[in-house]
């Protein structure tokens, strides 16, 4: 099975570990991910901010390149690299002056019927009964709160995924390794997103929200799908930390990364070693040796 592979920049630098924790699972479930040759940034999460029509071009030169390679689906596994690319093929399919001004700038414009999937979706694609039966590792007892942000399934009309506001699609691949997802109140609330430079108190404490009441129903780990969300929640508990003395640190783990070690990957293929927060309290519990 394959499918076109859209990294993005943070898969490429501050979120390496969600790009090789991909790779590799996605190897083990005989999933075949053709990057686009020759990608370039999507514009997330400034270009919509700036200027329009850049914030159109800039997804829409990269689905030209999988209409090139002959792609007609395009796994993007950063929730807003997925946003934008969805947010330009629906604009330029449902508008024909944004088509034209396209046209004009590059020449050329993504085919019509090109599928664009985010992380989730690409594993449903997959199969849970696939994904089960490469169980290795035991995780009964891990108690996991599914984290989809503001853009995994959002706007709800543009992503056409899951509940905007109560989504139960990444907490059904949870339950297909073994592990527990927990319910909790703050799951498609904002971390605060790219704040996290000119605003770090603004994203300080909404991420000490969401880990707080991940912390009160019981979760071991956030479960995340996107760079940024992971940057936010992970990085900057150590600020929270400061704020807030005694705290006990929350792991923060890609999808990618938690079904890997389902599968049977050692933490340190799948880039844990990585991550600002240490993981070791959860592998302890699913008695995973590094």
């Amino acid at each position: 099975m394959k499918v076109g592979y859209y990294p993005g920049c943070s898969l490429t630098g501050t979120g390496k570990e969600y790009d090789l924790s991909l790779r590799k699972v996605a190897s083990l479930l005989g999933m075949e991910l053709e990057e686009l040759n020759d990608w370039s940034c999507c514009g997330a999460t400034s270009a919509h901010a700036t200027n329009h029509l850049l914030s159109v071009a800039l997804p829409a030169r990269n689905l030209i390149i999988a209409k090139h390679q002959l792609l007609n689906e395009v796994a993007a596994p950063c929730a807003a690299c997925y946003n934008r690319l969805v947010s330009a093929s629906t604009e330029i399919k449902t508008d024909s002056a944004a088509e034209r001004e396209i046209m004009e700038l590059l020449g050329d414009t993504p085919a019509n019927d090109i599928n664009i999937i985010n992380i989730v979706e690409l594993f449903e694609k997959i199969g849970k009964e696939n994904i089960a039966s490469k169980v290795k590792v035991d995780l009964k007892g891990i108690k996991a709160a599914c984290y989809y942000g503001c853009l995994l399934v959002r706007p709800p009309k543009l992503t056409n995924f899951d509940d905007a506001e109560n989504p139960v699609s990444m907490e059904e691949l949870i339950k297909a390794v073994g592990a527990e997802p927990v319910e909790w109140n703050y799951k498609v609330e904002c971390c605060g997103g790219s704040h996290s430079i000119a605003h770090k108190e603004i994203v300080v404490d909404l991420s000490k929200k969401i880990i707080d009441d991940a912390k009160l129903h019981g979760a071991d780990v956030i479960i995340v799908a996107c760079p940024m969300c992971h940057s936010n929640l992970d990085m900057r508990q150590r600020a929270i930390k400061k704020e807030f003395p005694g705290r006990d640190d929350m792991p923060v783990l890609y999808l990618t990364e938690f079904i890997g070690l389902a599968m049977g990957l050692k933490p340190k293929e799948l880039g844990l070693n990585l991550h600002m927060i240490e993981t070791k309290s959860l592998l302890d519990k699913a008695e995973i040796k590094g």
